[in-house]
């Protein structure tokens, strides 16, 4: 989607709206009120596009985490009580003050990460989408099932488990932030959010919009901070009773074995290399513009890219010719023009290590073909790439690299195609691309992953289950399937009457 505002109007909607955020320390939201650090520490969060200080952020740790998950385990009965109507009128009211914001999110979110403004747009009309469908969720979350036999009926209701945690990435960060915040306020839990530290703007202003929709003091917390202190703080905190994280595995394992002596309930969504499968009878046509968007798109900085091309040996050359033509055309620049379609990586860190796997494919014996342009190799540009003439063992066709490159693997039949597409530790999403049906209905089974879409990028549907398998996550996010998370279920028998009941010890 992209934008109706001009380059000019774009930067001046964003000037206006990180003003605030460099006028003060932007603080945490705990129990109703802004306040900061108990500590005083800050940290600095610069803006990728240029390296300037966009402002400096309170930076939590564990008593600044206990403060909040005090007020939210306070605020919780009230919440969890309340009226699954009740919570739906707050939270589209929630969407409602998103859309009209959305702008202002959308550029400080690419200020704030480099994503470019086109595809900002649309991910903060997202969130309001996110809000919405959980709303109207909300009244039916508690409704179980009915399962009577010949002396009881059981039946079953869900409850909220309780406070929740919910750390989010840096990538699309108020989208992300929303989907998994939404079906936890839906649910009737109360939250404490712990956004990344390098992408912190738009959680504050998504923490002013849930104040502002009514979302009672306590229920919605916000807690900035790095994530080895605060983060974890959070993960360990014994009134926490589950946390939801999307981002690295490696973290995933960490947050993990933090909550393990609490018993911790954990969602993840993690990290991906996912495979996109075309065939010589696909539409390469529809074929060649998925794959372009699925990798090229939000920097390639998405958990969903499909990051590794396997194209059938006998069109290999053909599709990879346009490719790379498609590839050489795209537009690199300040993600705030609307023109543009590749902006900076979030961070200097990330994007050497980017930029490491350039020399990598070099070293593996793959050709590196790359877009040129104007900006320096001391920005935190990357310029889109192939790595091209790669095998299934090379580093760059197994291990994440989270950027705007492309590792393009030929296969000859669909037996190699599927050993090739399984043949590393992720297993998150999976495209496949061919006009023989028997051939998706098979593949789509035999892809070891959590979703696969078949003659199409990726289109969500929000009842449906997101998530991975292998190192890619743990859990399903998605209609019942969030509230199947964020809830307890709890089987309630009620006899006839009408059983026998043994009888021990009867002394009659």
């Amino acid at each position: 989607m992209t934008t109706t505002q001009t380059y000019e109007e774009v930067k001046a909607t964003a000037n206006r709206a990180l003003r605030r955020f460099s006028e003060e320390p932007l603080p945490h939201f705990i129990g109703g009120e802004w306040v900061k650090s108990i500590s005083q520490s800050v940290l600095e969060n610069v803006s990728p596009i240029d390296g300037s200080l966009i402002g400096v952020v309170a930076s939590g740790d564990e008593q600044d985490i206990e403060a909040a998950v005090k007020s939210s385990s306070a605020a919780f009965p009230e919440w969890a009580n309340m009226p699954g109507q009740e919570r739906k009128k707050i939270l589209h009211k929630v969407a409602d003050l998103i859309v009209e914001r959305a702008s202002e999110i959308a550029a400080v979110e690419t200020a704030d990460t480099g994503q470019p403004i086109r595809f900002m747009s649309s991910a903060a009309m997202r969130g309001a989408e996110n809000f919405r469908f959980f709303a109207d969720a909300a009244p039916g979350s508690a409704d179980g099932k009915s399962m009577p036999t010949k002396d009881h009926l059981n039946y079953s209701i869900r409850q909220p488990i309780g406070p929740v945690g919910v750390i989010t990435p840096w990538n699309t960060p108020f989208m992300l932030s929303t989907w998994k915040i939404a079906p936890a306020l839906a649910a009737g839990c109360t939250v404490v959010h712990k956004p990344a530290e390098w992408s912190p703007c738009s959680a504050a202003i998504l923490t002013e919009i849930a104040f502002e929709a009514g979302v009672p003091s306590g229920v919605f917390n916000l807690v900035n901070g790095v994530g080895e202190q605060t983060g974890r703080a959070l993960t360990e905190s014994e009134g926490i009773k589950a946390v939801a994280f999307v981002g690295e595995s490696r973290t995933g394992s960490l947050i993990q074995a933090q909550g393990a002596p609490t018993l911790k309930r954990v969602h993840f969504e993690l990290g991906g290399k996912n495979p996109v499968l075309v065939f010589d009878d696909a539409n390469l046509e529809r074929a060649l513009d998925a794959v372009i968007f699925m990798i090229f798109s939000l920097n390639g900085e998405r958990c969903t890219s499909s990051s590794r091309l396997l194209v059938q040996s006998s069109i290999h050359d053909e599709f990879v010719a346009r490719l790379e033509e498609r590839v050489r055309a795209l537009r690199v620049g300040n993600p705030l023009d609307p023109d543009v379609e590749i902006g900076p990586l979030i961070h200097p860190l990330h994007c050497e290590k980017v930029r490491s796997y350039l020399a990598t494919a070099v070293s593996e014996g793959a050709t590196v073909i790359q877009a040129a342009s104007e900006f320096s190799s001391s920005s935190n540009y990357v310029n889109p790439a192939l790595f091209v003439g790669a095998d299934e063992t090379m580093r760059i066709s197994k291990e994440e690299i989270f950027g705007p490159v492309l590792t393009v693997i030929p296969f000859e039949t669909e037996k190699q195609a599927i050993e090739i597409a399984n043949n590393v530790e992720f297993g998150l999403a999976g495209y496949i691309w061919t006009g023989d049906t028997g051939r998706a209905h098979r593949l789509a089974r035999d892809l070891e992953v959590g979703m696969v879409w078949v003659n199409s990028q990726n289109v969500r549907h929000l009842p449906t289950p997101f998530g991975g398998s292998k190192k890619s996550g743990v859990g399903r996010d998605g209609g019942d399937y969030s509230f199947d998370f964020y809830m307890e279920t709890k089987n309630i028998a009620v006899a006839y009457d009408t059983h026998t009941i043994a009888t021990l010890g009867d002394q009659r």
